[in-house]
């Protein structure tokens, strides 16, 4: 692309890119397709889209293929509800209870598989623990303890079970905390009961009311709770990565339970959509809350989401509990659904304070970077995304190519 070097970026250098996907990933193998998409001053600087959509049919890549988002649609179910926090309908500091009152009582676990031994709450989970993952709630596949085998044996934000988002709310309502709220980072549902709330407070179902607020404004045309019609052909195959290098079919894009609305629309990640819709709602972050024209967030919402949040500025080695405690999240603490850089050298590659992050557990990842004005998004279709260390890898690969830096 011919605005490479009027963005401050080396062409050469950017090419290494696509060499490196093809080279690394996809010509060997061990990712079906890998797009990346990066932008900066709000202008597409490159793109990569290698490999195949639908490896088992032969069919490529395209621009607009459509991915399963996963834990890409936390960012998007966190911006919905500061949105709500900007109209005065709800607060950070409100005690969660104040908007789901069946959950007044609960208490943390002490011992037992049920009934449950537990101690109260040093405090009461306000909506901030939902949005930064300091609720004491968990996930099912943590596999640590005896609160998420409950929620194994519960099927608990199963997007294609049974339980509806209510559904869901009761469940929990029955269940011990892991630890009490604030006292450390564990991931888990809390972004469900985001998108709950999102859901309860605009007073309609949360897929239309992420229609109205985000996707509507922002133009996001491909981007939903499940494959319409219009769209199966550009669905991608989801593959489980093997040892050796190797892949295995997860899901079949002709027969995916994707094709269907889900019961549960779940906001920690039961979106589909494409890149460059995933692009628009980044570019608009990292643009302060604004694209096109269409203001979704003012700007001081956008920096608050985007400060570290974890108690006493610690940074996600020291407070997590869970999978995400691995040495690659030193200087990087968690903001308002979206890790946060504060401490950049401490990371040991290229990139910013204030540098903002999530991804999805089929390797899909995005960065916002509002110092250097740039946005990247990656999409590709391999389950575990810890199976490669491909987001630190693009990220030296993106600012080895920055000649212009701002920072």
């Amino acid at each position: 692309m011919g605005k490479a070097k009027q963005h401050g970026f080396s062409k050469d250098r950017l090419q290494r890119i696509d060499r490196f996907l093809a080279d690394k990933y996809v010509g060997p193998g061990r990712m079906p397709c890998a797009q990346f998409l990066l932008a900066r001053g709000g202008e597409v600087v490159h793109q990569s889209v290698l490999g195949q959509q639908d490896p088992e049919r032969g069919t490529a890549l395209a621009e607009d293929s459509v991915y399963r988002l996963y834990s890409m649609t936390k960012p998007v179910a966190c911006v919905a509800l500061m949105t709500l926090v900007e109209e005065g309908l709800i607060a950070l500091d409100d005690p969660v209870a104040k908007h789901i009152p069946e959950w007044a009582g609960l208490a943390v676990f002490s011992a037992g598989v049920g009934p449950y031994l537990t101690t109260p709450p040093a405090r009461p989970m306000q909506v901030v623990d939902l949005l930064r993952h300091t609720s004491g709630l968990t996930y099912g596949f943590q596999n640590r303890t005896n609160v998420d085998a409950a929620y194994r044996k519960l099927k608990l934000a199963d997007h294609h079970g049974d339980e509806d988002l209510e559904g869901m709310i009761r469940q929990l309502a029955r269940l011990p905390l892991e630890f009490s709220p604030g006292e450390a980072w564990n991931y888990s549902v809390s972004t469900d009961v985001v998108g709950y709330l999102v859901q309860k407070l605009c007073g309609k179902p949360l897929d239309q009311a992420l229609q109205a607020r985000i996707f509507d404004p922002l133009k996001m045309v491909d981007t939903g709770f499940h494959v319409r019609e219009d769209q199966r052909s550009r669905f991608a195959a989801c593959y489980n990565a093997l040892p050796g290098g190797k892949m295995k079919l997860q899901d079949d894009p002709t027969t995916s339970p994707y094709l269907a609305p889900p019961k549960l629309l779940s906001g920690g990640g039961g979106l589909v959509g494409t890149a460059a819709d995933y692009l628009r709602f980044a570019s608009m972050l990292t643009n302060g809350g604004e694209l096109d024209g269409a203001r979704i967030l003012a700007p001081k919402t956008v920096k608050l989401m985007a400060s570290n949040h974890l108690p006493g500025g610690q940074d996600l080695t020291a407070l997590s509990r869970s999978l995400f405690s691995e040495s690659t999240n030193a200087g990087v603490g968690f903001g308002l659904g979206v890790a946060v850089v504060f401490d950049a050298p401490q990371t040991l590659i290229p990139c910013s304070n204030g540098e903002f992050y999530w991804g999805g557990a089929a390797s899909t990842a995005f960065w916002c970077d509002p110092l250097e004005d740039v946005t990247a998004v990656f999409m590709t279709q391999l389950l575990p995304s810890s199976s490669y260390p491909i987001r630190r890898e693009l990220r030296t690969l993106v600012y080895a190519a920055l000649m212009e830096s701002r920072g």
